[in-house]
């Protein structure tokens, strides 16, 4: 198993950036897929970005693609999320998710492991 602890999350004003960080513990973390998903208020929790194990490919949404960067330190058993131009329509809870699902991408099925998320608050 693993443990994920998200943190990084806060108020920022649109066109800001925050970077959100997951600390994982326990299992090699270098055997799982990495991704982030969000959870705006009433809403499903969807897909944001995930990395491959070895940080070589990597998956983005498309309301995402170029403001967001996902990486990935094996060494340090970190995985990041870079958040630039954030607009009001990016604010929710932001969970960090691990699988040990070798082809995993985009779909939340495929993660059984999730921190407890952070909030990101994007004002106008």
């Amino acid at each position: 198993q693993v443990q994920l602890v998200e943190s990084g999350g806060g108020l920022v004003q649109a066109g800001g950036s925050l970077r959100l960080s997951c600390a994982a513990s326990g299992r090699t973390f270098s055997s799982y897929v990495m991704g982030w998903f969000r959870q705006a208020p009433g809403k499903e929790r969807d897909f944001v970005a995930a990395i491959r194990r070895s940080g070589g490919r990597t998956y983005y949404a498309d309301s995402v693609k170029g403001r967001f960067t996902i990486s990935r330190d094996n060494a340090k058993n970190t995985v990041s999320l870079q958040m630039n131009s954030l607009k009001p329509e990016d604010t929710a809870v932001y969970y960090c998710a691990a699988s040990d699902v070798l082809g995993a991408t985009i779909h939340r099925g495929e993660y059984d492991y999730w921190g407890q998320g952070t909030q990101v608050t994007v004002s106008s």
